[in-house]
């Protein structure tokens, strides 16, 4: 089966290319993946999404799956900020 690696930021440029399509047998997972294709990176921090999703290494691929490895990341807002801001007072009459 074929599955789409996608890596991010410093990932990239650790591995040294930012997408490729892997060729893996029937029942692959994720980690199966990683120590195939890039097991430089295994001692490094990053997440793993498979569709979109966030996905650990026992987690088996399919056929066109897309896994990405995405490093941690640090720093922004965190909620409440991210919720709606509070509606002003209304005025008194």
């Amino acid at each position: 089966m074929n599955v789409r690696l996608v890596l991010f930021a410093g990932l990239r440029q650790a591995a040294g290319f930012k997408r490729e399509t892997v060729t893996l047998p029937e029942d692959a997972t994720v980690g199966d993946l990683l120590e195939s294709r890039v097991p430089d990176l295994l001692g490094r921090t990053f997440y793993v999404a498979v569709n979109e999703e966030f996905a650990q290494r026992d987690t088996v691929l399919h056929e066109g799956d897309e896994v990405a490895l995405l490093p941690p990341v640090s720093g922004g807002q965190t909620c409440p900020p991210c919720s709606p801001s509070p509606r002003p007072p209304a005025p008194s009459h």
